[in-house]
């Protein structure tokens, strides 16, 4: 008779690694797209951060262009926001005036490559897509394949013994593999939309190019932007939470 007891362990372990290694490699796609940029941090308390972007999937990290002192005299030379705390993101705004000369012909060829995309694009996204697809049903899958388990195998009695550890790695795949696909978005990838983005108790709209989303986010490329009435409207690419920011309008 097999040992039921280590047959679970051996299970539980490999889940874990498995979970750990999709989670560690698991980063955001739209935030990815700012990787290595300047780009602005707005949250929703008013506060402006501004640096390199680094994107980890337990957060991000803002290196400061220049060095500066705290309130205690303390230098300070980044700014990290943990994961637990996209909550506060308003928006992530990449200006084309602060992107260096590199990255501005960069930005170009993407926003070239995304606008109208051409039949080889469209191709590559509709393939990604149906992998997509499959990644949404794995956990369906595997939460099926456990339940059955429970109730017909050997192991069934220490699976259940084993809820709670179970149950915390089903939720780690969930949030390493889960992607939102959204056929109503799917649409308009490639083309002007209108985005509502919400701001206090302002509901603002800016036109631009829909370049993707997840299930966290949308990013829009070529928005007239401005952070305060105040400052002049400049040309930006933004990643705005789901929350916060619709995409209300076909533009074109």
């Amino acid at each position: 008779m097999p040992d039921t007891f280590a047959i679970t362990i051996i299970f539980i372990v490999l889940a874990t690694i498995v979970a750990a290694f999709i989670r560690r490699r698991s980063r955001d796609k739209c935030l990815k797209d700012f990787l290595h940029d300047l780009v602005a941090l707005e949250e929703i308390t008013g506060k402006i951060i501004r640096g390199k972007l680094r994107v980890e999937n337990t957060g991000l990290e803002f290196t400061y262009p220049t060095s500066h002192k705290d309130e205690n005299d303390d230098d300070e030379t980044s700014f990290i926001l943990y994961k637990y705390e996209y909550s506060n993101i308003r928006a992530l705004i990449r200006y084309h005036d602060e992107l260096n000369k590199g990255a501005k012909k960069e930005r170009e060829k993407e926003l070239k490559r995304t606008y109208h995309p051409r039949t080889l694009r469209k191709l590559k996204r509709k393939t990604q897509n149906v992998f997509k697809t499959v990644k949404d049903s794995m956990m369906e899958v595997v939460n099926l394949s456990i339940s059955q388990a429970k109730r017909i195998t050997p192991a069934g009695a220490v699976l259940t013994s084993q809820d709670k550890h179970i149950s915390q790695i089903q939720k780690e795949l969930m949030g390493s593999l889960g992607t939102s696909f959204e056929p109503l978005l799917e649409r308009y990838i490639g083309h002007r939309v209108v985005l509502e983005l919400i701001k206090g108790e302002k509901l603002f709209k800016y036109s631009g190019v829909l370049k993707d989303y997840t299930a966290e986010f949308i990013e829009i490329m070529d928005i007239d932007y401005t952070i305060t009435k105040d400052q002049p409207v400049r040309k930006a690419d933004l990643v705005v939470p789901r929350k916060y920011g619709v995409v209300r309008h076909l533009g074109e």
